[in-house]
Parts: structure tokens; sequence; C-alpha cells
């Protein structure tokens, strides 16, 4: 059997905004610590996201011990990573779910309106918060943080190679938004997992990933194209959804870092 090796790991703190890189990672509940932890939103409380505003791609993050920043065309914003945000509660819709968070201040709610020339608001969603994973793949006690629909997503690297040699111009993993990324084994793979350990660290494959339009947005210049959906649905999609990626929950809270072997149970 191939040898599995984690060879990458992302977190998104503010959701579809672009990514940031790490070596090593603690694993929460709710996925990786930081991951989707804040959220953009409409003055109704609606989720914002590249899907419909890809400009959103263009908000650089960063993190260290204290602070996550982000950058938007030469304007830089530093927010606390466990900020102290107006107490006053909102209820804000992901998808189906709406969940309880709290607007970190005016200021940045501002800041951020002006580069996305809309009124918005930047929330908080604490650790605290309830948010159960969908119960048809887990059980009542595994909860989400603002991505999607499950904690983690996983992609093998062999998938995007083979993906790749499908397209005219091969596309990097961004596109793709996965927490982990793997080397070794055989395209599309993680499709099939169920229980597996990173390092020392349990994981449960819950189902694979449907994707949507927002692969399709270029992560450097926020510019939509037809790929990889289009060459994607003519050979991994089924029940009218395209499938790329496995998402994944939580067993252990404990620590990943990259070049941590990765064993099927």
């Amino acid at each position: 059997m191939p040898h599995l090796t984690l060879s990458e790991i992302w977190i998104y703190p503010v959701k579809s905004l672009g990514g940031i890189r790490l070596q090593h990672a603690e694993v929460e509940k709710k996925g990786l610590r930081h991951d989707r932890r804040w959220m953009l939103v409409d003055l109704e409380g609606k989720f914002l996201t590249q899907r419909v505003h890809p400009v959103m791609a263009l908000f650089k993050q960063s993190i260290d011990d204290h602070h996550l920043t982000i950058h938007f065309k030469g304007d830089v914003l530093s927010l606390d990573l466990h900020p102290d945000y107006i107490p006053q509660p909102l209820s804000v819709t992901v998808w189906d779910d709406t969940v309880t968070a709290f607007e970190v201040s005016a200021h940045v709610s501002q800041w951020f309106s002006e580069r996305m020339e809309m009124p918005c608001r930047l929330v908080y969603f604490p650790e605290d918060n309830a948010r159960p994973v969908d119960p048809g793949y887990a059980t009542p006690q595994d909860h989400v943080s603002l991505a999607d629909a499950f904690p983690l997503l996983i992609i093998g690297q062999s998938s995007l190679d083979d993906l790749n040699q499908r397209l005219a111009e091969p596309l990097p993993m961004n596109r793709f938004r996965p927490n982990l990324v793997f080397t070794g084994g055989q395209p599309y793979e993680e499709d099939t997992w169920k229980h597996f350990t990173v390092g020392t660290t349990r994981f449960i494959g819950a189902k694979p990933c449907a994707r949507c339009v927002l692969t399709t947005v270029n992560q450097d210049t926020a510019v939509k194209g037809a790929e990889p959906l289009r060459t994607l649905a003519t050979y991994r999609k089924r029940d009218n959804k395209i499938y790329f990626g496995q998402n994944v929950l939580t067993v252990d809270h404990a620590t990943v870092a990259v070049g941590d072997a990765i064993v099927l149970a």
C-alpha cells in the first residue's frame, strides 16, 4: 500500500476569504483551531461567500499567536483572535442553519463594508455556541464551525493531479479550499475513507464533498471561469452533484502536522 502523508494544512478564519497554510494545527471539536470562526453577513444576517461575491478571494489572511490580519489591496486590518465582540447576539444563517453569533465591532464591519462595496457585518462564532452536524452523517455530539456543513475537508494530491491531466490549464489546490491535503495513494481514494488517523489523531470520513461555483473563482484574481466544474461534471457527477474531496468529522482533539503519516483503520 502506498505511504500516505499529510502534505498541507489550511485554515480560513473568516469564511470565504483567502486561506492560510500552516505547518501544524490544533484539532478542535468544530474543526481546526480558528478555522471559519468569523463570517461576513449582510444586514439580514445571511452569510456572504465567493459564490456570489468573488471579490472576497482578494481578502488575504495571515495569523500569529494573538492576531488575525486581513490584507486587501494594500489595506490592512488586525483582529484579536479572542475578540471583545458586541455583546448583543445576532441570528445569522449559513445555508439552512441559523446560529447565534456576535458582531465584532462597528469599525470592523465598516472596514469590510467599504471594501465589499455593500453593507455587511463581520460576526464571530464563539466555540461554545451550538451548530450540530447533519444527523444523517454524524452523532448529536458532532458540531461544526461556520464551514458549509462539516468540520474538515480532506483531498488527495493524487486526485488533483488526475483532474489537472484532464484540464487545458492545471489548477492549484486552493480552488478546492481543503483543510488537509495528503500525498500517496490513488486518485479519489479519500471518497471511501471511513476511520483514519493523521499522526495519532483520529478522524471519521463522513461523505464526499459536493462542489459549487466557488471552485471556478481564481483565488489570485477573483475572476470566475468554467473550470473545474465543466470537466469534473464529465466523470465526477452523480445524483446531479459534482464531488471532489471528503468531508471529515473529528474524534480526537490533538495536533496534526505536515509530514504526519496517515493510516486507514
